[in-house]
């Protein structure tokens, strides 16, 4: 048997490995991971439905698969589906095949016009389980506080904009946006690419095999990299307390002998907002741009971007502008500043944690690499994560008005 803390402590590959070994059995995961949910996730909220029988006659399906001498990559994973998904988008049914057992739903914004940035349930918003007074982000808001507060190992979400880099960097985890086109994206511009919430980067590669099919040996880098660290990409409005403290983890790095921070002119892109407006067709301005201006935008910004990343291997920047906001909305701040323009550009990204304001609020290290170099942006992320974060995160733990982490109580 499995207990709810020794589950909550398990990486997904610790999970499968254990499954596969016969240590423990997939029926016996998901009953901890179904007993933690219902324990804790009236403090988060991060699940709309909770798929208990289902999830439990699935993990007996998997049993029988291991039983039989299957290899199953990910066998017996609990994971929660973005709701605005379901379990039948292409990415969710590859995690299936690949032995993921989903348990339930994870919350999303409310349909409705304008910055929605929290989740949404029927018992109120999602809570961050870093402080409850925090949002924890979106789109993939339910996903993002599903994994950090230890009720899954790894979630399904989407990033049209931002929407699993971003609320992996304000709930203190890792968010994995793929090359856009290496999976069906699900939008018809073509920018909204299927992503992954998980706690460790290895599992972000366990997931990106999975739902490619595609399981190659692991990629080396050879160490340094070389980095251009861009605080604001030339036209956000990064508050300085969260640039410097990203900055100070990409030192760490360079300190470590990851990287290699280049010398030279700044990052300079033209903001995206105008060119991302009129490809999705939202009406986030009050004067349409013109099929000149959105193409101005996009091809200065693949020069510079090509340029980028012929002088450097890397990207680095702030994965948001600002700390989390409140339940009230993020008012006229645009948390996507930094990201949805590896949305238009199609670039591979991620945000590992990298540290915390004076206040305690979580910022994140956006990692951006090279189109279709996700093997290289995924090692740099693990080795990166334990120079970052080199203990465990200590167990979650809820009250009934949301949920803290222990060490902050």
């Amino acid at each position: 048997m499995i207990t709810t803390g020794e589950y909550s402590e398990l990486s997904a590959l610790d999970i499968a490995r254990h499954v596969r070994q016969g240590k423990v059995t997939a029926v016996e995961v998901v009953g901890a991971a179904l007993a933690r949910v219902d324990e804790l996730d009236d403090g988060v909220r991060a699940f709309t439905e909770v798929w208990a029988e289902q999830a439990l006659a699935h993990a007996a399906r998997v049993d029988a698969r291991v039983a039989q001498g299957s290899g199953v990559l990910l066998a017996g994973v609990p994971i929660g589906v973005k709701a605005s998904e379901g379990p039948g988008s292409y990415q969710n049914t590859r995690l299936v095949a690949a032995g993921c057992v989903p348990v339930g739903a994870t919350a999303v914004p409310r349909t409705g016009p304008g910055w929605q940035t929290y989740g949404h349930t029927d018992r109120g918003p999602t809570l961050n389980p870093l402080d409850p007074a925090w949002s924890p982000g979106g789109s993939s808001a339910g996903s993002a506080a599903a994994v950090a507060a230890g009720l899954v190992p790894l979630a399904s979400g989407s990033d049209g904009a931002g929407s699993v880099r971003i609320p992996a960097a304000w709930c203190g985890i890792v968010g994995f946006k793929p090359t856009n086109g290496r999976l069906p994206a699900r939008d018809r511009a073509g920018l909204n690419s299927p992503g992954v919430l998980v706690g460790d980067p290895r599992d972000a590669l366990a997931y990106f095999d999975a739902v490619t099919g595609s399981e190659v040996p692991a990629v080396r880098p050879a160490y340094p990299l070389r980095a251009i660290w861009s605080a604001t990409l030339g036209y956000a409005d990064t508050d300085p307390e969260v640039a410097a403290v990203a900055r100070r983890s990409a030192r760490r790095l360079a300190e470590a002998g990851l990287i290699t921070l280049a010398k030279g002119p700044d990052l300079t892109l033209v903001d995206p907002a105008p060119a991302w407006t009129a490809l999705r067709g939202a009406g986030f301005s009050p004067a349409a741009p013109s099929s000149a201006d959105v193409s101005r935008v996009m091809t200065t910004n693949e020069e510079r971007l090509r340029d980028c990343f012929q002088r450097a291997d890397l990207l680095l920047t702030p994965t948001t502008p600002h700390p989390p906001h409140g339940h009230d909305g993020p008012g006229p701040r645009m948390s996507v500043a930094l990201t949805w323009a590896f949305n238009l550009s199609g670039h591979p990204a991620l945000s590992l944690p990298a540290g915390t304001t004076a206040e305690g609020a979580p910022v994140g290290l956006h990692v951006v690499a090279r189109r279709h170099e996700e093997r290289v942006l995924l090692a740099v992320a693990d080795r990166a994560a334990r120079e970052l974060n080199p203990g465990r995160h200590a167990p979650w733990t809820a009250t009934a008005s949301g949920a803290r982490h222990t060490s902050r109580e």
